[in-house]
C-alpha cells in the first residue's frame, strides 16, 4: 500500500546513496574521511531550505538542526542516523535502482550478470510483493545502511515543519560520521544534540525496537619477527607471518567466529591482516551481549598470543585491545520509559513490535552510555554491507509514520 512519503523516500535514497560518504578507520581525522563532509553539506542545504533551526555542521562531522516545538513542556527528543558507509565493500560509483513493483522473483543486477537476489537469498524479500525495491547495480553495497535512516528521519522533519498543527515538542536532529568504525559519536555530541533521549534509526525490520546491544572491544596483534635474507636465513629469520598464522589457527573456529555464532552468542572476529615477514598485524573485533563474556574474549585471545610467543622467544607479541561500545542494555533497562514510548508508536502505526537484541551496535550504544538514552528503530534495510543489499520503499515509509508516531506520543 502506498503512502504520502513513498516518493519522497525515494528521492532521498537514491540521491543519498549515489554519493560516496565510506568511513577509514584507519584515518586520524574527524570525520576519518572528507568525503563525508559532501554528504554533511548536502544534509545542511536541504535542512535550511525545509525551514529548520539551528542548522550546523560541527567541527567533528555532525549535522545539527532543531525542529522547533509546537507544543510547550515537552520534552525535547532527538532523531539520529549516520552518514557514512561500511569500509567492509566498494562504496564508490554507487548507481541505485529502484524495481517498482516486485513481482516476487529474481532480482538481476546491471554491472554484476550472475548475481541474483531473490527469497532463497534473503527469505523475508518473499514478503515484500508489490512493494518498490532498491538495490545497487551489483557492484557496490547500496548505503541504506544507513543512508535510509537519514531519508526517514529528513522526511518526517520535512513533513513537520511544513505541517505546523501537528502536535510534538522540540525535536533535535543528528547526523553522524564514522558510525562504521564505531567513532561516530564525539564527547562533544551528548551535550550539542541536548535531548532528553533520542533515537536511532538504523535497524532492520519493520516494528523492531532494539534496547540491547553487543558491548564491543577492538584489539590489535603485533608480531614483530627477526628479518633476514631468505637465501641466508638459517637459524636467523623469525618470520612474523607464520607466527600470525599460528594465532589464528589456535583460536577457535568451530565455536567463536562470527559464521559459527548466532543469537546471544559472542566471538572474536580477525576482520584485517597485514604486513610481511619482519612484523605482521592482526586486528579483531571482540564482541559479546556480558561484560564478563567480552572479558573472557579478550582474555583467550591474549592467552593464545601469549601461547605462541612462548614457542618463539626471539619474537615479540602484543596484543592491545581497546573498549569500543557497551550493551545499552544496561542503562535503558533503569528506564524503559523512551522503549516503551517507541513501542506504542511501531503499534499505533499497525505493526508488531519486535525487540531482539541487535548482534552489533549503533551510534546509540555510545549515546545511552553517555548519558541520553537512546534505543534503535528499524527503517527496512536488509543484506547490508555487501553487493546484495536492500530496502523496501514502503518499509521506509513505515519507519517515517513511526518516528512521527514518537514525535506526537512525547508532547503527551
Amino acid at each position: 500500500m502506498r503512502s504520502p512519503f513513498d516518493a519522497e523516500l525515494e528521492a532521498r535514497l537514491v540521491r543519498y546513496a549515489a554519493i560516496d560518504s565510506q568511513s577509514d578507520e584507519t584515518s586520524p581525522t574527524s570525520p576519518s574521511t572528507p568525503r563525508q563532509l559532501d554528504m554533511a553539506r548536502l544534509l545542511v542545504a536541504e535542512l535550511e531550505e525545509m525551514g529548520a533551526e539551528e542548522v550546523q555542521l560541527t567541527d567533528y562531522g555532525a549535522v545539527l538542526a532543531t525542529v522547533p516545538a509546537t507544543v510547550e513542556g515537552a520534552p525535547v527528543v532527538g532523531f539520529c542516523a549516520h552518514v557514512d558507509t561500511a569500509p567492509q565493500f566498494n562504496a564508490t560509483g554507487v548507481k541505485p535502482v529502484v524495481h517498482r513493483g516486485y513481482n516476487g522473483g529474481d532480482i538481476a543486477f546491471a554491472d554484476a550478470p550472475g548475481l541474483v537476489l531473490n527469497p532463497e537469498v534473503s527469505p523475508y524479500l518473499a514478503e515484500k510483493v508489490g512493494e518498490d525495491i532498491i538495490t545497487a547495480s551489483g557492484t557496490t553495497l547500496l548505503g541504506a545502511d544507513d543512508k535510509a535512516g537519514v531519508a526517514i528521519i529528513m522526511t518526517a522533519a520535512r513533513h513537520l515543519l511544513a505541517d505546523r498543527a501537528i502536535p510534538h515538542g522540540k525535536l533535535r536532529l543528528a547526523f553522524t560520521p564514522d558510525e562504521e568504525i564505531g567513532r561516530g559519536v564525539d564527547a562533544r555530541l551528548p551535550k550539542d544534540l541536548g535531548a532528553d533521549f533520542a533515537y536511532t534509526f538504523d535497524g532492520s525490520k519493520p516494528g523492531e525496537i532494539e534496547f540491547e546491544s553487543f558491548s564491543a572491544d577492538g584489539a590489535v596483534v603485533t608480531v614483530t619477527g627477526v628479518s633476514a635474507h631468505p637465501g641466508w636465513a638459517k637459524d636467523k629469520l623469525v618470520n612474523a607471518l607464520h607466527l600470525a598464522a599460528k594465532i589464528v589457527t589456535t583460536l577457535p573456529h568451530v565455536t567463536l567466529t562470527p559464521e559459527t555464532t548466532e543469537g546471544r552468542e559472542g566471538f572474536i572476529h580477525l576482520y584485517e591482516m597485514s604486513g610481511g615477514a619482519a612484523e605482521a598485524q592482526l586486528k579483531f573485533i571482540l564482541r559479546d551481549f556480558e561484560l564478563d563474556g567480552l572479558a573472557a574474549k579478550g582474555a583467550l585471545l591474549k592467552q593464545v598470543c601469549e601461547t605462541v610467543a612462548a614457542t618463539e622467544p626471539r619474537a615479540t607479541i602484543s596484543c592491545a585491545i581497546r573498549p569500543q561500545y557497551r550493551n545499552m542494555r544496561y542503562w535503558l533497562e533503569k528506564d524503559m520509559t523512551p522503549v516503551e514510548l517507541a513501542r506504542e508508536a511501531v503499534r499505533a502505526a499497525g505493526l508488531e513490535v519486535v525487540s531482539v537484541p541487535i548482534r552489533g551496535g549503533t551510534d546509540g550504544s555510545r549515546l545511552t552510555e553517555m548519558g541520553v538514552p537512546t534505543p534503535n528503530v528499524f527503517t527496512g534495510m536488509m543484506e547490508i554491507h555487501g553487493p546484495l543489499e536492500w530496502i523496501s520503499v514502503q518499509d521506509m515509509a513505515k519507519a517515517t509514520e513511526v518516528c512521527l508516531n514518537i514525535a506526537k506520543k512525547a508532547a503527551g
